[in-house]
């Protein structure tokens, strides 16, 4: 079930994600995180676990940011759901890099968690 980008769950944890991405603040970043994520980003190795996730987030550098645009979410059962952003990545010099970020959301206790992360890199070649 695709629900309103204006009132998902996505768009919660998207929201932390972005302010934690934005801010440079790593820790928090790993926070997100369940203790085993996997996480492809741009690099070419899949990654696993929150120590990896939070190596990965300080070698970003620190003037990248990210808009969230279109959020679609599905969820299955009560403790598992997922979905698809848009995502731009930028800079103050004019760097983009526009994506598609596929989430699974895992619930711990009462926090929701990525438990699955990957980017996929929008180009008009196939």
């Amino acid at each position: 079930m695709i629900n309103d980008p204006s009132d998902t769950l996505m768009r919660e944890v998207l929201d932390r994600w972005k302010a934690a991405f934005d801010g440079h603040r790593t820790d928090a970043m790993a926070g997100l995180f369940t203790p085993d994520a996997l996480f492809q980003g741009f690099g070419p190795e899949t990654l696993s676990g929150r120590e990896a996730v939070r190596d990965y987030y300080e070698a970003v550098p620190a003037h990248r940011a990210a808009r969230v645009g279109t959020v679609q979410e599905y969820r299955i059962g009560e403790d598992v759901a997922g979905g698809f952003a848009d995502v731009t990545f930028h800079d103050p010099d004019g760097w983009e890099a526009p994506v598609h970020l596929s989430l699974v959301l895992l619930r711990e206790g009462g926090d929701w968690r990525i438990r699955q992360y990957h980017v996929s890199r929008v180009s008009a070649e196939h």
